[in-house]
Order: C-alpha cells, then structure tokens, then sequence
C-alpha cells in the first residue's frame, strides 16, 4: 500500500503592469491521497487484494503561481469486509482488528506538500528563488486475513453431520456428501429462535489430528474459531466410521488446546449425532458417561430426522445467554 506523494511548492514571482517589484507568488503543493482500510458489509472476501496487491492513492497536486495552492490527492478507500485482522508483513505485528460496519483505519499517510517560496519571504529576502518538493507518501507492506465474527462454532470429525446441522437449523445450505472433506470453506448461518432472538452459527470444516499444525488445512480453519463464544461438538455415533467416538472427542480437544489462543478453554456442548441408526445405543452410552465426567451439557441428536435438533438450539441459546453479550 502505498499513500501519494505531496505536490512540490512552486517559485513564481508577480507580473504586473505597473506593479514593480511584484515579490515571490508561488503557492504550496497539495497533501498526497491517504490509504484507508474501511470495512464494508457488502464485501465477503479479500480476493481483490489478490490480484491487486499494490494499491496507490491520488499523488498532491504541485503549487502554482498567484498563490495558489495544489489540490491535495483524493484518499484511495479499499473496502474489506468485517473480521479483517491487518498486520505489518515484516514485523508481524497486528494493527487492528476491524470488526465493526463502517469502521475506518488510516494505514498510510500521504506526503505533506512543499512549501513555494511566496512562503519563505523575509524582510531581508525579499525574493526567495526556491520552494520544498514534496515529502514521499507512507509506504507499508500488509498482511491481510479474514476472520468469520460468529456466536456458536460448531467442530468435529469429517462426515459427523456438521453441515447437515447448519443446514437444518439455519438458512445456510453447504455442500452436503458422504465422502471427507466435503465442506472445504467454513460456513455462516443465521439461526433464529424466535421473532425477538436469533445467533450466527459457523460450521468449520471437518478437524483431524494435527490439524493445529496444518494437517488438513486445519491450521486456517481453527483461526475462524477464535471468535466464537460457544462450541458444539458434533461426536458421529455411528458404527460405520470405526472410531471410538470417545477417542473422537479427545481428540478434537487436543487439537483445540494446542492450537495458539484459548480455543480449549471456550465454553462447549455435546451433540450425538445419528442417534436415528440403530446400532448406536452403545456409544450414546459412552458419550454420556463422558459428559457426567467431563460436566458437559449433551444432547442426542439426529441432524437427518431432526431429532432433538430444537432442544439442541435452544441450549445454544441459553449457552449464549449464561456467557452475556459479546
């Protein structure tokens, strides 16, 4: 990003018939454009950074004579969208965190423009015959990254029914398929309670071990998560994964407390999915012995029939409630 250069001051002098010894007239350039990162609701991606990764603001006009001064360059306003984390590329350090509509960050100053030499007359220099350039705009190297704002995150293995969930409970419809990795996106949806209440869930895509390391592009997916203020773990009861989902919850929470941040200390609740096959009365009996265990809030789901599904919501409800507004 790179703000414009101020316009450079002007060495003129008054011409005018019968007016002798006129004195110096040149004006000041005009300021150069600032860099401003501002965040738009209307905007859901960062792609046009991608493929426009230098940005320049409107250089200062220079300063002309009869005193007048340049035009300063127009502001270059970039859009983003909210959840935007600016950082320094060469120091890593974080500058802001751009979550509100509307909200605006100067991220380069443009260049101050040179003073004409109208403005370094003295009485004993009378006739200046020099003026200032103009300063360079700030120039500054950035590092870009989304972050989904959402209340409820919900986790869990691949093909636990994640995506089913959201799709149930909200008006999100993700990409839904028996094979792992189907969702390769995160998806938002907004689930309303009643007329008066409602929350965004965020469905990450399907975590495995070493995933805070990268596995599984886990290490872009978990950063989503730390903004959420509630967890629901998705555990897949069914036979046919061959899994122990005890192990499952595990470790899921491993990757969660390894992960930078305070993933691991965020509130959770336990949904068991598939409880509409058969076969899974034995481990729905695990998974409740480990919340008693662990004091977690579990609630047997079918996120396929719907079964338990609105109990489940309003217990993210009341979740969110407990931990008060964000």
């Amino acid at each position: 990003m790179q703000a414009g250069r101020g316009g450079r001051g002007c060495v003129s002098f008054r011409r005018e018939k019968y007016v002798p010894r006129g004195g110096p007239n040149g004006g000041n350039g005009g300021k150069g454009g600032d860099v401003v990162l501002e965040v738009d609701p209307h905007v859901r991606t960062l792609i046009d950074f991608r493929f426009r990764p230098l940005q320049r603001a409107e250089k200062g006009q220079h300063g002309r004579g009869k005193d007048q001064t340049g035009a300063s360059g127009e502001e270059l306003v970039l859009r983003v969208p909210r959840g935007t984390v600016v950082r320094d590329a060469g120091t890593g350090e974080s500058l802001a965190d751009l979550t509100a509509t509307g909200e605006r960050l100067v991220i380069a100053r443009g260049g101050l423009g040179g003073r004409g030499n109208a403005s370094f007359k003295t009485s004993t220099n009378r006739a200046p015959r020099y003026a200032q350039p103009g300063e360079p705009g700030e120039e500054r190297q950035l590092q870009l990254e989304l972050r989904l704002l959402a209340d409820v995150g919900i986790v869990g293995f691949p093909n636990a029914g994640k995506s089913t969930l959201i799709s149930v409970i909200s008006s999100a419809r993700p990409k839904i398929a028996d094979y792992p990795f189907t969702t390769l996106t995160p998806n938002l949806g907004l689930v309303r309670v009643d007329e008066e209440s409602s929350f965004v869930v965020a469905d990450v895509p399907g975590l495995i071990p070493g995933a805070h390391e990268g596995a599984g592009l886990g290490s872009r997916f978990l950063r989503h998560l730390s903004r959420t203020r509630l967890l629901v773990h998705v555990i897949d009861l069914s036979p046919a994964t061959g899994r122990d989902p005890v192990e499952d919850y595990r470790q899921i929470n491993s990757e969660l407390e390894n992960y930078k941040g305070d993933l691991g200390d965020k509130p959770q609740i336990l949904a068991a999915n598939k409880i509409d096959i058969p076969e899974t009365t034995e481990a729905l009996e695990k998974i409740r012995a480990l919340a008693a265990a662990e004091g977690l809030e579990i609630y047997p789901i079918s996120a396929v029939t719907r079964e338990g599904v609105r109990k489940l919501v309003g217990a993210m409800k009341s979740g969110l409630d407990r931990l008060g507004p964000s």
